[in-house]
């Protein structure tokens, strides 16, 4: 068995990112719900005072890690004003997930600049109006999602695009595209579908391993010609199909003047793209990444619902370093199945949420992937 392997020397000390889910209160009710958000808040959740532990323990631990507030809907709690100045003024980079674009007024974009907010991050699923309100089980969600975002862009205050990806609209994705595009947004950013939360419902809507293996590999050729970042979460296996086309393209991977007659586009990645690209291991889960759940409880992200240990009871920092846990997730070596034979799994490492999800063994193989690794192939023979 291998030594730890973190991402890199300084995230054995700090986490890159950490997703902090202030609450489960939310007024929408989207139907792949990792939280399975209510309208009302936990009374259980983490109060200010306790925040304010919590975030000063993340800022001591070193370097400048991105603390992301979300929930549910974070602008629905009172003090995430409060929380995201007290965040910055100890020099984390602070941003924010909001849900329902009907809070994203002029006055409320304006607050959260003045509180330090770096970037936010808004989701928005399908290209068409009626489709997107059925998938957040919320009639006129889609034009809320509109203004919003126009109030994001009048106010400068930057912003990512999320979108969930399903069978179900996989096939509308370069329209999706082109909508992300208009809004001028600093990045996109695809969530390949995990059966947690309400998405336990939406088993029938994931993907094959076919069809994943076709839609990243038509995402390597957008990201390699759009003028702003695409990324990918929950699909490491993305790494993989990188380096096995890696040679099609030498250097800058965007299109260059030779090939298409024209200069390239500006590529105005923000500091918080940058961190959460996840440049190196495909799934970072309690490796550079975590979750902390609206009651205290650490995971290796939300996705995967395996608790490690609660911010109440022990220091934030304690449990990420020390957890036994999250030194398995850290060690390609302990992988089982097709993950432990691959070759990439130094890069990739399989979803370890959708392992868990199908198995109840989070170290399993990835149950989404059709790679067969070299070494399974040549035992076959």
């Amino acid at each position: 068995m291998s030594a730890l392997r973190p991402i890199d020397s300084a995230e054995s000390l700090a986490p890159r990112v950490v997703a902090w889910e202030i609450t489960r209160a939310c007024p929408l009710a989207c139907v792949h719900c990792r939280a399975e958000a209510q309208h009302v808040a936990d009374p259980r959740q983490l109060d200010t005072a306790e925040g304010r532990t919590l975030l000063a323990d993340i800022a001591g631990m070193g370097g400048r890690t991105v603390v992301i507030l979300t929930g549910g809907e974070p602008l629905t709690r009172p003090d995430v004003f409060e929380l995201a100045e007290l965040g910055t003024s100890l020099g984390l980079y602070m941003v924010i997930s909001p849900d329902d674009g009907r809070l994203l007024t002029p006055e409320t974009v304006a607050r959260l600049k003045t509180a330090g907010i770096r970037q936010l991050s808004f989701s928005i699923h399908y290209p068409d109006p009626a489709e997107n309100d059925y998938f957040a089980r919320t009639p006129g969600a889609f034009a809320a999602a509109c203004q919003g975002l126009t109030n994001l862009r009048a106010g400068g205050l930057p912003f990512q695009i999320n979108t969930t990806v399903t069978r179900r609209n996989a096939d509308r994705l370069p329209r999706m595209y082109e909508v992300v595009r208009d809004f001028g947004p600093v990045s996109w950013d695809l969530f390949f579908l995990v059966p947690t939360g309400r998405a336990r419902m939406l088993q029938d809507d994931e993907m094959p391993p076919e069809q994943y293996e076709r839609v990243l590999n038509w995402l390597l050729d957008l990201q390699r010609r759009s003028p702003f970042p695409v990324k990918q979460t929950c699909a490491p296996h993305f790494r993989r199909i990188e380096r096995q086309r890696a040679k099609e393209v030498a250097g800058d991977p965007r299109p260059t003047k030779a090939s298409t007659g024209a200069a390239p586009p500006p590529f105005a990645q923000s500091d918080y793209s940058r961190r959460h690209s996840a440049v190196s291991r495909g799934c970072m889960s309690g490796n550079g990444f975590c979750f902390i759940s609206h009651v205290g409880e650490v995971q290796g992200c939300g996705y995967l619902p395996l608790t490690v240990g609660n911010v109440r009871e022990r220091p934030f920092s304690e449990i990420y370093r020390t957890s036994p846990i999250f030194a398995a997730l850290r060690d390609p070596d302990r992988l089982g199945g097709k993950c432990g034979a691959c070759e990439f799994k130094q890069v990739c490492g399989g979803c370890r949420a959708r392992a868990y999800a199908a198995t109840g063994d989070y170290l399993a193989e990835e149950p989404y992937c059709s790679y067969v690794p070299r070494r399974a192939t040549a035992q076959a023979e």
